[in-house]
């Protein structure tokens, strides 16, 4: 291609340009903002050129930001200080709350076909303006900022918070003076999680700002073990049935809070339907879009469900002489036939009809009266002249301040010392787009307020919010009352709160309650529902052993092993040491049957003292019965040292006092085993055999067998004495405290002594069994030494099966029930002969059946 056919750059043909408000100026800033809140639907055919975009339901608050920027321009030509000599000028369109409006309005900002300042350089057009400020919503900004950052053309923004927007890798030219919902989100979970909501709902507006922040804020929420009730989007076609689905999903959620994260116009129609449902009793948390909207707040119809709403809004200011130049408007004033957008102002805050208008316009004549042109704004109180909430104003003032700030840098370039390549400054006569884009990054002022002016990396302001809460005026106006704060850059606390300030909805003063599950108290833990958020739980009481002290506990925490749970399941308590003790109903009955024994075994000695003359006492040697009850007496009361409190000499004496006790007994009964066996198993009565097995040899049988059991108690209780010993269960409530026996070979040996003199005993009773009837001991004998075997056999398996006290039970009742045998079978007969038969008590009643034996 020769170098006179390279391509001019050219801007397609269109059939209207959009309305603009425009004052010439050295310096051009363009404007946008979002006048009006949705146009007309057309059908289009598609055959034809489509017809103009028709804007509707004029909006106030929009309205006055724009003035705010003529004011900041205004007043910035008329001191002269920042640019002296220079005027700045402006192009402000009209963007209708629609990205592709917005987008149109940004193409004109770049020039027209007819504008002189597009031309050709090296191919590239050169824009009308070098700065953009607008739009105001995030979705409007988006688009803008795509088509705007081609051309590294600035824009600065005061309304768009959508955090996406931060991407610089996708928005090099894109700042705000609006802080990132980042911020937003990060105060609003901070609020959650101060007051404990833990079953939250949030809604969103169908757009981007509200899409990205309620994204954002559910993903952060939860990472603090909050749940979302419910996650629904504001349909932008309003459709009844769809904004009523959203109502009935906050009724069956059940959540007591609500975040609605979306621009106003999606907030009305939001509280509209929830008015015509009668849906109450709901403490709405408000994003900034609407947190401080007027026409939420000046409607009394909406104050019964929003009274208590609490949001976060950024810091305002009071600019002076701003309301003055805002009521100062009128369409009579020469320059005001130049603004497309004050007429249908004019007609809308007055409802009246001004001279010169359209078609369109002549139609709405016919249902609204002439102006008479009395009308004043000073006499008008709404949404446009109302000063008291200057928010999102004062960020248009400060992103003007800003522009100039950095254009008057840009002039104050010292040559040789500039920020470009060789150090060059910028042509202050042709200002660069890019250019200035640099100079507004590095800004860096403190305004006539106070407030540090500067954008970080990512082009956002420092993040700095007032927490307001909707309270009713007593003259029934909402009051946005100020309870709090947040900055997000300060390193101490960022959220401050005045707590008592608050009034909730329904003016409560009592935080709302807003869970899934109720409150899990001290001695619970929370136990998950299936299929449910983790908010969703079930209280269920700790274990035994197990405590919790905290509300909401997650999991319940195990006692020390010598500690168990209070009865509440809050707090550790030490255990209760389990023994058998002279206090228990157990311990008591033992003791009552010791006791019954000795007595027992008591009486029978009297008896035997007394009748000790009688031939049935004489014939069973005296010498060893009365030895053998002293024994049995000693077995009943050994069993007294098993009760009571383990100690260091209570578990050495129980255990070698059972040992040698029985032993003495047993060796009692195996002399006087032997005795009858051999007496009756002589040829001859009065043979020399009874020489060996007299008096003296039975006493010594008996000290030998007993002297044994002595040696290995004495030798037991030197090498591993019994001890006293706990056992720490950790699923028991109670300390098992016992004798531990130091050493089983040892305790095994002085079982195994007694079982071996037993058996003996029992095979030579056993031996001896068909002697005569009227003197047959050894049959009783064999009796008594069958229940003893018996009752000793049993007890070693339930020894060792039985629990803590009740091995010591099992041991104690082992030895009551083998004495109360051996006293039973042994003396019992002779008592019932005794006292009951004194007639067989005869030498001659006993000689009749038996050889006359002396023993």
């Amino acid at each position: 291609m020769r170098q006179d056919q390279s391509p001019k750059c050219q801007l397609i043909s269109s059939a209207t340009s959009l309305p603009v408000l425009e004052k010439r100026g050295d310096i051009m800033l363009g404007g946008l903002f979002s006048l009006h809140d949705t146009v007309v639907e057309h059908n289009l055919s598609f055959t034809s050129q489509p017809p103009s975009t028709k804007c509707t339901r004029f909006n106030f608050r929009t309205f006055r930001w724009m003035q705010t920027m003529i004011f900041a321009i205004q007043e910035i030509n008329r001191e002269g200080k920042l640019l002296p000599n220079i005027t700045v000028g402006y192009k402000i369109y009209d963007s209708c709350s629609l990205p592709h409006q917005a987008l149109k309005a940004a193409v004109e900002l770049m020039g027209n076909k007819n504008d002189s300042s597009i031309e050709e350089n090296n191919g590239t057009c050169h824009e009308s303006v070098p700065v953009v400020i607008g739009d105001g919503g995030s979705t409007q900004s988006l688009v803008v900022a795509h088509f705007l950052g081609v051309f590294h053309v600035p824009q600065v923004s005061y309304f768009s918070s959508c955090a996406c927007l931060s991407d610089k890798r996708e928005f090099p030219a894109f700042l705000r003076t609006m802080p990132s919902d980042f911020f937003q989100v990060d105060a609003l979970v901070q609020l959650v999680r101060h007051f404990g909501w833990t079953w939250v709902g949030v809604i969103a507006g169908d757009d981007a700002y509200g899409h990205s922040g309620a994204n954002i804020f559910a993903n952060e929420v939860r990472k603090f073990g909050v749940c979302v009730a419910l996650h629904k989007i504001i349909p932008k076609n309003r459709e009844q049935t769809n904004i009523l689905s959203i109502i009935s999903s906050i009724r069956l959620s059940g959540a007591q809070v609500i975040l609605v994260f979306a621009v106003e116009q999606d907030a009305v129609a939001l509280f509209d339907e929830a008015l015509r449902a009668g849906l109450t009793g709901i403490q709405w948390l408000a994003s900034e879009a609407w947190s401080t909207a007027a026409v939420l707040s000046t409607p009394r119809k909406y104050h019964h469900i929003l009274q208590g709403t609490v949001g976060f809004a950024i810091r305002q200011a009071h600019i002076p002489g701003l309301q003055d130049f805002l009521v100062r408007l009128n369409p009579s004033r020469p320059d005001a036939q130049e603004d497309p957008f004050l007429i249908p102002f004019w007609e809308e805050v007055f409802q009246c009809s001004l001279s010169g208008q359209d078609k369109d316009q002549e139609e709405k004549a016919e249902e609204k009266p002439p102006c008479n042109g009395t009308e004043n704004l000073n006499n008008v109180t709404n949404i446009y002249s109302d000063v008291s909430q200057l928010r999102i104003s004062y960020n248009v003032y400060k992103a003007v301040y800003a522009v100039v700030h950095a254009l008057k840098n840009m002039k104050s370039c010292v040559k040789g010392k500039g920020p470009f390549p060789l150090q060059t400054c910028p042509d202050a006569d042709n200002i660069q787009p890019w250019q200035l884009l640099y100079y507004i990054k590095q800004i860096r002022y403190v305004d006539l307020f106070a407030d540090e002016i500067k954008f970080d990396e990512n082009g956002d302001p420092a993040a700095m919010y007032d927490l307001v809460n909707w309270q009713l005026k007593p003259n029934g106006d909402m009051e946005f009352l100020t309870v709090g704060k947040f900055e997000g850059v300060t390193t101490k606390q960022k959220l401050q709160l005045q707590e008592e300030d608050i009034l909730w909805n329904g003016n409560q003063t009592k935080v709302p309650l807003s869970v899934c599950s109720s409150i899990c108290h001290p001695g619970t833990r929370k136990a998950i529902r299936p299929n449910f958020p983790v908010c969703c739980y079930d209280c269920v009481s700790c274990t035994a052993g197990e405590i919790s002290n905290q509300t909401d506990a997650i999991d319940c925490v195990q006692c020390p092993p010598e500690f168990w749970s209070n009865a509440e399941r809050t707090t550790c308590v030490p255990k209760q040491v389990e023994f058998l003790s002279f206090n228990d109903t157990m311990g008591i009955t033992l003791v009552v049957i010791s006791l019954i024994g000795s007595l027992s075994t008591c009486a029978v000695v009297f008896i035997f003292f007394y009748h000790r003359t009688t031939p049935i006492v004489r014939a069973n040697n005296s010498d060893l019965s009365f030895l053998l009850l002293f024994s049995l007496t000693l077995c009943f009361l050994c069993s007294l040292t098993f009760i009571g409190q383990p100690s260091k000499w209570s578990c050495m004496l129980r255990h070698t006092a059972f040992g040698i006790s029985f032993v003495l007994c047993i060796s009692c009964i195996l002399g006087k085993t032997i005795v009858v066996l051999i007496a009756f198993k002589t040829a001859l009565p009065g043979s020399d055999i009874m020489k060996w097995f007299g008096p003296a040899q039975q006493k010594s049988i008996i000290t030998i067998c007993t002297l044994a059991q002595v040696i290995i108690c004495t030798v037991w209780l030197i090498v591993a004495p019994p001890a006293p010993r706990q056992i720490l269960p950790r699923e028991k409530p109670f300390v098992i405290l016992f004798c531990d026996e130091g050493s089983e070979i040892a305790f095994a040996l002085v079982l195994s002594y007694i079982g071996l003199l037993a058996c003996l005993c029992l095979l030579l009773a056993f031996l001896a069994r068909k002697l005569p009837d009227s003197f047959n001991e050894a049959r009783l004998i064999t009796f008594s030494m069958l229940i003893f075997c018996a009752v000793w056999v049993a007890f070693i398996p339930a020894y060792i099966s039985s629990p803590g006290k009740y091995a010591t039970v099992t041991e104690v009742f082992a030895i009551l029930a083998s004495s109360y045998g051996l006293l039973g079978c042994i003396f019992a007969p002779k008592c019932y002969i005794i006292l009951l038969r004194p007639e067989k008590n005869t030498r001659k009643h006993l000689m009749s059946k038996a050889p006359s034996v002396k023993f």
